[in-house]
């Protein structure tokens, strides 16, 4: 488990160079703690992306807001 964890951690920073670390740490928390629900939020935002044409930053607002309650349950947790 934890070269997994290693190989995601690496795969975050190559993904979110332009975030700061404090805020790709906690995201990293947020993923360890419900790997599915992350990746069925990514999958989502994807799908909008590529399918729908939603600007990726529209796709990812609307997309939080529909898993706001189980983000939240999570960030307490």
């Amino acid at each position: 488990m934890a070269i997994q964890d290693f190989l995601l951690e690496q795969a975050m920073k190559w993904k979110m160079k332009d975030v700061p670390e404090a805020q790709r740490a906690q995201i990293l928390a947020l993923v360890k703690k419900n790997p599915d629900l992350m990746k069925t939020i990514s999958e989502e935002i994807e799908r909008r992306v590529k399918k729908g044409g939603e600007p990726q930053m529209k796709a990812t607002m609307e997309v939080m807001k529909k898993y706001r309650n189980e983000l939240a349950q999570l960030m307490a947790s």
